[in-house]
């Protein structure tokens, strides 16, 4: 299988070497707008670099995995569906609901494949919290409260470009809780804080923030994230139903000190990102896409989930802009 990949940033790099690694790729294309970085990548891996994305196209690839720069990835899309490839994309599709909408049209006329990366859907414990769910050990859910923190602020040039703390980094939430309850956001409370660095301010976005959402069922779920947690990387999920409660993410590197004098011991290094914490999800779900280009699985995460976390991260950011609960169907 020959796949071409266009980004070699930090996570499109990550994408290079786990896809030069696997049994069913016989071949790796990377091009990047910087041509000598993506030279660089090729270089390192064994693979070939193409000076640019109408000469990685013009191979006879299989599928194309995008790992540029969130602004170009509608675009990308489009451009790898019109070529009759199936596409694997890092999220967001885009910034906004129309630009979504567009990409998905164009992969829907072109009768192509696009898997989204929320890679959260293929963590060992955010699967086991879906698998509890669904086998009734929680018995009725009435509350999940996810946690995500940044140990440290991105570069303040991001922040512009990011699209906000909602769309850019609580989207993963605002996805999985979907994917692991099964249920639709009807409604959402959000509020956020830029103290902290200036740069947040200066950019319209928040270093912390925290929403209320109410599920199609009742459920309530708190979600609360922040650019600036000193402690470490920190992602959980708590489950709780009228049996049972559950916790993804607490182990022995989850940044949490307890102060009871029974307590758990001090917790040992915590992770120092996302693609750490997350490796083997990353590894998990470009295995599935390779399947999926092959014919041997279904789509485990189509683009059309992209646009529905994002409607939901949409409402929050109206909602805290307006001091008010907004329905996401508005």
């Amino acid at each position: 299988m020959r796949i071409g990949l266009i980004g070699t940033g930090r996570i499109g790099s990550f994408h290079a070497g786990v896809l030069a690694r696997h049994p069913e790729v016989g071949a790796l294309v990377v091009a990047d707008a910087d041509a000598t970085r993506a030279a660089g990548v090729a270089g390192a891996l064994g693979a070939e670099a193409a000076p640019d994305v109408d000469a990685l196209l013009g191979h006879a690839l299989d599928a194309v995995v995008i790992a540029s720069a969130t602004a170009a990835h509608a675009e990308l899309i489009a451009r790898v569906a019109a070529a009759g490839l199936p596409a694997f994309c890092e999220k967001p599709i885009a910034l906004d609901v129309p630009g979504t909408a567009t990409a998905l049209a164009a992969v829907s006329a072109a009768g192509t494949e696009l898997q989204l990366g929320f890679m959260r859907r293929f963590d060992a414990g955010y699967r086991a919290a879906r698998a509890a769910v669904r086998s009734g050990r929680l018995g009725r859910l009435h509350t999940v409260r996810a946690v995500t923190s940044d140990p440290e602020p991105p570069p303040a040039a991001y922040l512009p470009l990011s699209g906000g703390l909602f769309r850019d980094c609580l989207v993963h939430d605002f996805d999985v809780v979907r994917w692991v309850t099964g249920r639709e956001v009807v409604e959402v409370y959000a509020t956020g804080s830029d103290t902290g660095p200036a740069m947040f301010r200066e950019a319209g976005d928040v270093a912390t923030a925290a929403a209320l959402l109410t599920l199609d069922d009742g459920t309530l779920v708190t979600v609360t994230g922040t650019r600036c947690n000193g402690a470490g990387y920190d992602v959980r999920m708590e489950l709780a139903g009228d049996l049972d409660q559950l916790v993804v993410g607490l182990d022995d590197r989850a940044p949490l000190t307890s102060l009871e004098p029974q307590g758990p011991p001090p917790p040992g290094k915590p992770w120092p990102g996302f693609l750490d914490r997350f490796g083997p999800a990353y590894e998990a779900e470009l295995d599935a896409f390779v399947r999926l280009v092959r014919g041997e699985a279904a789509n485990p995460c189509d683009g059309r989930e992209a646009l529905a976390a994002l409607r939901i991260a949409e409402a929050c950011e109206r909602s805290r802009r307006e001091r008010r609960p907004v329905r996401v169907d508005s």
